[in-house]
């Protein structure tokens, strides 16, 4: 491991696994913060070849894009996450932490029951195909903002957003690699809590500072926005 004389911090090895709008700022953004990042999508590295000579990421199959890492990104959409590679996150680093940044769009996903009938959160559902916790973080920003609007720690502009999750270390280690992209966080609670930062709640998409993510984090609702059901 080298310390990237940028953040100070040790670099990760990082596996993403979409290459969307979130997945591709993403991996531009650890690329250049030192990280080593591999990055796979659904149609094959191949099609990656550009993201690669960009930023030096590692174009990978999906099935190898976890393999050695100490953080994972799954950023696809929710209708994608049950053909993921079965056994997909085996390979990773012993207690990888794996972030989801998924949102259920019914009109994308096609209705989902689980989550429409027996009120399991998004993230939970997505768990549930992985077969690993996960930690929600990204689903209500904007992809632009990754490469944006990220500031130094300590600046009254730095935009601060939520995270949940159940793995209090793999918490830790997600609000410490947000940080370092330059945003701060805020601890939204567990899994079973993550519904505050669904679509259509007062926190997602919100451009605020650790009081405001707090205060609309507070005033969400457990019903489902009539927008956001299928």
């Amino acid at each position: 491991m080298h310390v990237h004389e940028a953040s100070g911090r040790s670099a990760m090895k990082i596996g993403i696994i979409g290459a969307g709008n979130i997945g591709g700022n993403l991996t531009r953004r650890l690329t250049a913060l030192g990280h080593d990042v591999s990055v796979a999508n659904s149609r094959g590295p191949e099609t990656l070849r550009e993201l690669a000579e960009e930023t030096g990421a590692t174009p990978v199959l999906a099935a190898d894009a976890a393999e050695g890492a100490q953080v994972v990104v799954v950023t696809v959409p929710l209708k994608a996450v049950p053909g993921l590679p079965a056994g997909l996150l085996d390979g990773a680093a012993e207690g990888a932490a794996v972030i989801d940044t998924g949102n259920y769009y019914p009109q994308r996903d096609g209705r989902i029951a689980a989550i429409e009938d027996e009120g399991l959160t998004e993230s939970a559902w997505t768990e549930q195909h992985l077969g690993h916790p996960v930690i929600k973080a990204f689903n209500g920003t904007y992809a632009q903002d990754i490469l944006d609007r990220h500031r130094p720690a300590g600046d009254p502009g730095r935009m601060a957003l939520p995270v949940a999750g159940d793995d209090e270390a793999a918490k830790r280690t997600v609000r410490g690699l947000i940080d370092e992209l330059g945003f701060d966080t805020v601890d939204a609670g567990s899994v079973a809590d993550s519904w505050r930062q669904q679509p259509g709640t007062p926190v997602y998409g919100l451009r605020g500072d650790a009081a405001a993510v707090r205060k609309a984090l507070s005033e969400a609702s457990p019903e489902r926005p009539a927008d956001f059901r299928g």
